[in-house]
């Protein structure tokens, strides 16, 4: 349910006046209540005041396999961002509901991308190229992509298996289409051999391919990307190794392809836990990703000298619309017998993502 009316946004306000003890409190309690029947889910760019509560954590990849291995619980609350809820709902059962506690918790790069451009795009490209190209939905990306991309015989990818499933698709099909985030598709090409001349550029707005030698092309990717990640800058990773001769740079590969080259290694959101995790005592390393989860791995390992890459980036805004007050207003209204904000993707919509998310996880 979207507060529209004067008298529902006043009433929701009151949960920023609200003590957040009085709010932590009551979120526990209703939890317990629910018990089994209640499954809280968070992405590792979530804000510290909601992780406390997630009864499982992870990135794209672990969140749809955890939707899709879920079945006994009947509401799932998804602290997350709208594609992520939508791919939760289309992996359960229809006895099951995905709720998330703001609707407005959106992605800018799916928005980057709609089934209006996707359909002119689709028809010029095979216009041009025929029938043999597949296309490719990054995870981010709304149900409407993903059930074109299903339809169409192809596959969604997370940053955790982009590689192993771009190699795939290569193998299958002369050319691909990367949508919506071109740093990811370039740096995966790239990492598996291809050369610059072999990825094009999708212009969505101007509904053009931008390449110098269409018939070298092995990847089209679209000109979407991360707002979070385009704040990383090589000029960062240059300063820190002059301050710090043994700081060694991760990235997330959502990073233009300069700052991945520039780094020491580029990973998924759970690979830079993992690097983090596996570096040994005292290790300085320098983190380019969301600084929600970086600042939450310095509090965790205070033995290893963590930094952020950029100390003055923003966190995901539309991410960290899922706060402490919106989580208690979703709680108190399932204890009150409301739905909250149900997220269901449309039947027609649903059969074509899940094709293609299907293909994911048994690709995974």
């Amino acid at each position: 349910m979207i507060l529209t009316s004067l008298k529902d946004k006043v009433a929701f306000n009151r949960y920023y006046d609200e003590p957040a003890a009085d709010q932590i409190a009551r979120i526990t309690r209703i939890k317990k209540d629910f018990g089994d029947d209640l499954l809280l889910v968070a992405h590792h760019y979530q804000k510290d005041e909601v992780m406390q509560f997630a009864d499982a954590r992870g990135d794209s990849l672990k969140l749809a396999q955890i939707a899709a291995n879920t079945h006994q619980a009947k509401k799932i609350i998804f602290c997350g961002v709208h594609f992520m809820a939508e791919t939760a709902d289309i992996l359960t059962s229809d006895q099951q509901s995905v709720v998330l506690p703001d609707p407005m918790a959106g992605c800018s790069m799916a928005d980057m991308a709609n089934s209006f451009q996707l359909t002119q795009a689709w028809a010029k490209l095979t216009a041009e190229f025929g029938d043999d190209i597949l296309p490719i939905t990054y995870v981010n990306s709304t149900a409407a992509i993903k059930s074109f991309v299903g339809d169409h015989g192809g596959v969604v990818v997370t940053s955790s298996n982009a590689k192993n499933i771009v190699s795939w698709a290569l193998h299958r099909a002369k050319r691909l289409l990367f949508l919506p985030d071109q740093h990811l598709g370039r740096n995966t090409a790239l990492d598996l051999g291809l050369t610059p001349e072999n990825i094009g550029l999708w212009l969505a707005r101007e509904n053009q391919l931008q390449a110098e030698n269409h018939q070298a092309l092995r990847v089209i990717l679209w000109d979407g990307y991360c707002s979070v990640h385009q704040q990383f800058k090589v000029e960062q990773i240059n300063a820190l190794r002059e301050k710090y001769p043994d700081i060694k740079i991760i990235v997330h590969p959502e990073c233009a392809h300069e700052v991945v080259a520039a780094a020491d290694e580029e990973g998924s959101t759970a690979a830079i836990i993992n690097y983090v995790k596996q570096a040994p005592a005292g290790a300085r390393i320098a983190i380019g990703t969301d600084n929600n989860l970086v600042g939450r791995l310095i509090h965790q390992y205070p033995d290893k000298q963590l930094m952020f890459l950029n100390p003055f980036s923003c966190s995901c805004i539309l991410m960290n619309r899922i706060d402490l007050p919106h989580l208690a207003w979703t709680m108190d209204q399932l204890a009150a017998g409301q739905p909250g904000n149900v997220i269901t993707v449309a039947p027609e919509i649903a059969s074509g993502a899940k094709k293609a998310l299907d293909r994911m996880l048994l690709l995974s």
